[in-house]
């Protein structure tokens, strides 16, 4: 009886102070740890939130660029730090797909929460006009009358743009070489080169291309048209319940107290939906979101099975 009564004194206690550490968070300088290099896209989107929240929480938010690994060092070192809230990671739907194709230190459903989701990102998948076509339908009846002919860039193996083109030829049942390189920008400049092909890419790339007849559009890669492209398919139009988006969101370590997640994820939203903060995301070709904990999560884990099957079923590896 007197070590059940202990345990529950141990257990109130350990609650309270639980619930005096969210009221009071945050009560010094919080890390957004960013995965990579800085001046990048989510680099630039991080340090906007990470000015707002200063201003919300009038204490510093600090930003540290730990890149590396295709963002996973980053990441691991925030899955291994303290779950007080006061480091936290930035990172895009990258860190689903890398420890399904090698070893990786940490587990991203075990060991990390999602806090909330700050954007997401539209791909158009566009051709060079030296392959003669203008539309999805006539790929298909290319790449089907001289299969293994036409080739597609990515940003490297294992990367989004590599399982996107990847998902939408194994639903085409055709066959596409693939040539990776060493990013997005190297990809989209070997296509403008005609050096390759194809190449699905973020459609703020593609939309200027494509408006100045130097890549054909041929589909948007999420369940609506993009505004941007009109008369382009969305791949769920083709491929009914085959459409994906990208994103970007914020994580912190597993056992981060409910109450502080959620105050986060509730500043968080507040930043990305201002009027000013959206327009800015939106000029760098981000959808600002700010969808909360819970849901996230669901769409976290979605994608991860999402992603994992593509890479099994194609039997990809990292580079």
């Amino acid at each position: 009886m007197r070590m059940a009564k202990r345990i529950l004194v141990s257990l109130m206690l350990a609650a309270g102070v639980m619930a005096a550490t969210a009221a009071e968070f945050p009560g010094k300088q919080v890390r957004l740890v960013v995965p990579v290099p800085p001046g990048g896209p989510i680099d630039a989107g991080a340090r906007l939130i990470a000015a707002r929240l200063h201003d919300t929480w009038r204490q510093p938010v600090i930003i540290e660029n730990r890149a590396g690994a295709a963002g996973t060092i980053g990441v691991d070192y925030v899955a291994k730090s303290a779950p007080d809230g006061y480091t936290l990671v930035i990172a895009a739907m990258i860190i689903l797909t890398a420890p399904q194709m090698q070893h990786m230190p940490f587990d991203v459903l075990r060991d990390l929460v999602g806090v909330v989701q700050t954007a997401e990102i539209s791909y158009a998948f566009a051709a060079h006009p030296k392959t003669g076509v203008s539309t999805f339908g006539e790929l298909l009846e290319l790449a089907r009358k001289e299969p293994g002919r036409l080739n597609y860039a990515s940003a490297g193996s294992g990367s989004g743009m590599h399982l996107l083109t990847e998902m939408v030829r194994s639903a085409a049942k055709i066959r596409l070489t693939h040539v990776p390189y060493k990013g997005e920008g190297p990809a989209l400049q070997a296509l403008l080169a005609g050096e390759v092909d194809l190449l699905f890419a973020s459609s703020i790339n593609i939309v200027p291309l494509a408006k100045a007849g130097k890549v054909r559009a041929l589909m948007v890669s999420g369940a609506k048209p993009l505004k941007g492209l009109p008369g382009v398919p969305p791949m769920d139009s083709l491929y009914p319940g085959l459409s994906i988006e990208g994103w970007h969101g914020i994580f912190a370590p597993a056992a981060t107290p409910k109450a502080i997640v959620d105050q986060v994820a509730a500043d968080v939203r507040a930043a990305v939906l201002s009027p000013d903060l959206s327009g800015r995301f939106r000029e760098m070709g981000f959808e600002p979101t700010g969808v909360p904990s819970e849901q996230f999560g669901e769409i976290v884990r979605r994608d991860y099975e999402r992603w994992g099957r593509i890479i099994r079923e194609n039997n990809i590896r990292a580079d």
